[in-house]
């Protein structure tokens, strides 16, 4: 089957990302992440060079799927709620490769599509948290564990630390211009237990084991560049 598509439900063809479109979005996010802030990468070696890989990031701000496209050393497909894709901006994040996904509901395209560029040896940004909050890893849900046992892909933690920043904004919803916010890739893992179990309970133990892989990168990150909550860079 070609590349740019894959069978979804019914046999019917689900037009996959395009990577070429991926990677212009990279370099349109290098050019306003390092032109609007100021940020810091660390462990981007650790990104497999080849290959299928999940990056699981932190939400806690708008500009995160952004910094995390712009920084990261290959070209990201991100999950994106569907509300996001209006006016000018449904062209424009489709045409950059990006996964429209309604949040709401068991969304058969948004899946397959995910799949077929894991299957095409393409790397996946998922925010397991689903929504924006306090950038904790604190609650999953079930679609990192998912993806990551039906493709066997290794797990990617990321954590973005700094984006929520309030103090001297002078754009509302953004943090502070020319501001510092640290990006730190962790160790891959693998979320299965090596059994290609793909029950519900397969995916609840995977969903553990990658919150605590998570939570456990989320510390060493603060810890790395010294944001611990509350601190101000």
């Amino acid at each position: 089957m070609c590349r740019h598509a894959r069978r979804g439900e019914a046999g019917r063809q689900v037009s996959l990302p395009s990577e070429r479109g991926a990677e212009v979005g990279r370099r349109i996010g290098v050019g306003l992440m390092y032109g609007l802030w100021r940020p810091r990468v660390l462990g981007a070696w650790k990104v497999p060079a080849t290959g299928p890989a999940i990056l699981a990031v932190n939400h806690s701000h708008i500009i995160d799927g952004p910094m995390v496209m712009g920084v990261a050393p290959r070209p990201v497909h991100f999950l994106i709620k569907k509300e996001a894709f209006v006016g000018p901006l449904d062209p424009f994040l489709t045409g950059i490769g990006q996964v429209k996904v309604d949040r709401d509901t068991t969304d058969r395209t948004a899946i397959t599509r995910a799949l077929g560029v894991l299957e095409n040896g393409g790397v996946l940004g998922i925010f397991p948290e689903g929504t924006r909050g306090e950038g904790d890893f604190s609650s999953l849900r079930a679609g990192l564990a998912y993806f990551a046992v039906r493709s066997g892909a290794p797990v990617v933690p990321v954590a973005v630390l700094g984006s929520s920043e309030r103090r001297g904004r002078l754009i509302k919803r953004l943090p502070p211009l020319r501001s510092r916010v640290d990006v730190v890739f962790g160790d891959p893992f693998e979320a299965g237990d090596g059994s290609g179990r793909r029950t519900r309970r397969a995916l609840d133990e995977a969903t553990e084991r990658i919150q605590k892989q998570l939570a456990a990168h989320l510390e060493h990150a603060r810890r790395l560049t010294g944001r611990q909550p509350g601190t101000r860079l």
